[in-house]
């Protein structure tokens, strides 16, 4: 079996789990964070929903700097509409998933590396890439704002299981 393969059935569950998440996000608590050093849901949500675009340029670039020498920084999508926020999910998943499923076995063992300011913060393989800096980076930010939905008394959609919201999963 292909790398891409077994990864697609996976990458659909969990964009799907984070869409219905995403989907939950109210637009009149967009600056509510639960600490003073937390991100604000607005901040959260579209740090979320932009984390599929990194698997189109694992795939489609050897490289990428979140800060470039000469160039500007990265600067991170802050949602300001809920249809908005789903447009630009649903936008960036088609293109992560374009890229999946056009890779190959060697495109996926092939090294990738992220640098800041020109400097190597870490190479991996792509296909390690893919699964921790997209799929898991991604379910650990969507747990976060399933807390900041919880301490809004916002219903917490069923992910993996039912939760105390829905029962019938």
């Amino acid at each position: 079996m292909a790398i891409r393969d077994g990864l697609l059935p996976e990458f659909d569950h969990e964009m799907a789990n984070t869409r219905r998440t995403l989907e939950r996000v109210p637009e009149d608590k967009l600056s509510y964070k639960p600490h003073e050093k937390s991100m604000t849901m607005a901040q959260l949500a579209g740090h979320i929903a932009e984390i599929p675009t990194w698997g189109a340029i694992t795939i489609e670039k050897d490289s990428f700097d979140v800060s470039p020498p000469g160039a500007e920084s990265y600067k991170p999508y802050v949602m300001s509409s809920r249809r908005e926020l789903l447009e630009r999910f649903d936008k960036n998943i088609a293109a992560a998933r374009a890229a999946i499923a056009g890779a190959s076995d060697e495109d996926f063992v092939k090294a990738w590396s992220l640098l800041f300011a020109g400097k190597t913060m870490f190479t991996m393989p792509r296909i390690g890439v893919v699964r921790s800096m997209v799929m898991s980076h991604l379910i650990h930010h969507r747990a976060q704002l399933g807390v900041y939905l919880r301490l809004n008394d916002v219903p917490v959609p069923a992910v993996y299981g039912p939760s105390a919201d829905e029962k019938n999963f």
